[in-house]
């Protein structure tokens, strides 16, 4: 645990971390003031990642992604500003930073790609079995 303590402490004043990873992730230029944020520890919560991000301005939202079936977090989370100036701000000021003993990263967040439509599960064969693709044959 105590090596563990030394190497977060040591990497926290590394410039390496800040400087190689900041400047891979700081290459496009922000559109919207929605920003993704991966690397999230699964104990995140949204009201650290508010008190994290609420000092570059003025939030108009602050979301940890959660699994629906067992409610922890994905790792991930969208936070959005008012204006793309301050997105920008927290996204310098943030970016390969360590929230809740994890290093975050901070990207613009793209917009959702649309899914395609869902296909039927089952299917009719020709014998009068349908196939259930996730279980196996159903009389």
């Amino acid at each position: 645990m105590a090596f563990l303590y030394g190497a977060q402490r040591l990497l926290r004043h590394t410039p390496l971390v800040h400087s190689h990873y900041a400047s891979i992730r700081l290459s496009s230029t922000l559109t919207s003031p929605k920003l993704f944020v991966s690397g999230l520890s699964r104990l995140t919560k949204d009201e650290n990642l508010k008190d994290a991000f609420s000092s570059f301005g003025q939030l108009v939202e602050a979301k940890v992604i959660t699994d629906r079936a067992s409610g922890r977090s994905k790792g991930f989370a969208f936070v959005t500003y008012t204006t793309i100036e301050e997105a920008e701000r927290a996204r310098e000021g943030m970016n390969a930073k360590f929230l809740d003993g994890w290093v975050i990263f901070v990207d613009p967040a793209k917009p959702r790609e649309p899914r395609p439509p869902q296909q039927s599960q089952s299917q009719p064969s020709e014998i009068g079995f349908t196939v259930n693709k996730t279980v196996g044959w159903c009389g």
